[in-house]
């Protein structure tokens, strides 16, 4: 598994091997036709794994896809996870949807992602998804897996994405949170059941 320096020089290296093969197969091109992260405004950081990420949403939502709904709320995020959204009909747009019922359809999609934990949500002036945080989707890919939501295709793409970028720790983090609270649960129920095996004898007794 890739640590962060092994990603960091691998993005080097596809950078320059980039930049040499534009050189043969694309030399001179204008630039005007070319976005270039470094000087073009007008962008912010995505994660890789974003598109399968938006067809394992879209499975669970077949007829009612959310994945491009998804995508739009990257796209506004000002490389902060909190989106403050004051105008649903410009989201619900972005996203496609047109029509009287654009944002009652758009509502809905927010709603699957929010049920599949992709985002999370806040209510404010403009309504019950006015402050919008984007959740970790590797986290929530991993989450519907737990759950028997995603087929092991999918799921055995996802995790190859995963490795090639070097994200597989937000995997193994989640996995050991989870680990913790199942823990921290049997703990719990470990100190309560004497308190109720007791309470019983009391009565009992009584």
């Amino acid at each position: 598994m890739a640590n962060v320096k092994q990603t960091k020089l691998k993005k080097v290296k596809m950078a320059e091997r980039a930049a040499a093969q534009m050189e043969i197969h694309f030399p001179e091109y204008p630039e005007e036709w070319v976005w270039r992260r470094g000087s073009n405004n007008g962008f912010t950081t995505l994660p890789r794994s974003l598109p399968i990420a938006m067809q394992a949403v879209d499975c669970q939502t077949k007829g009612k896809p959310a994945g491009h709904t998804l995508f739009c709320l990257w796209a506004r995020s000002p490389d902060h996870p909190l989106i403050v959204i004051e105008n649903q009909a410009t989201f619900a747009g972005e996203a496609g949807f047109q029509g009287a019922r654009a944002v009652d359809t758009w509502r809905r999609r927010m709603k699957v992602l929010k049920q599949h934990r992709f985002i999370d949500t806040k209510p404010g002036t403009s309504g019950e998804f006015h402050y919008v945080l984007l959740l970790n989707p590797n986290v929530a890919v991993e989450n519907m897996r737990r759950q028997n939501m995603i087929q092991d295709e999918l799921y055995g793409r996802f995790i190859d994405r995963v490795a090639e970028i070097g994200a597989m720790t937000d995997l193994n983090s989640i996995r050991k949170h989870w680990e913790d609270e199942e823990k921290n649960a049997e703990r719990v129920a470990e100190k309560i059941a004497p308190k109720k095996r007791s309470r019983k004898t009391t009565k009992k007794v009584e």
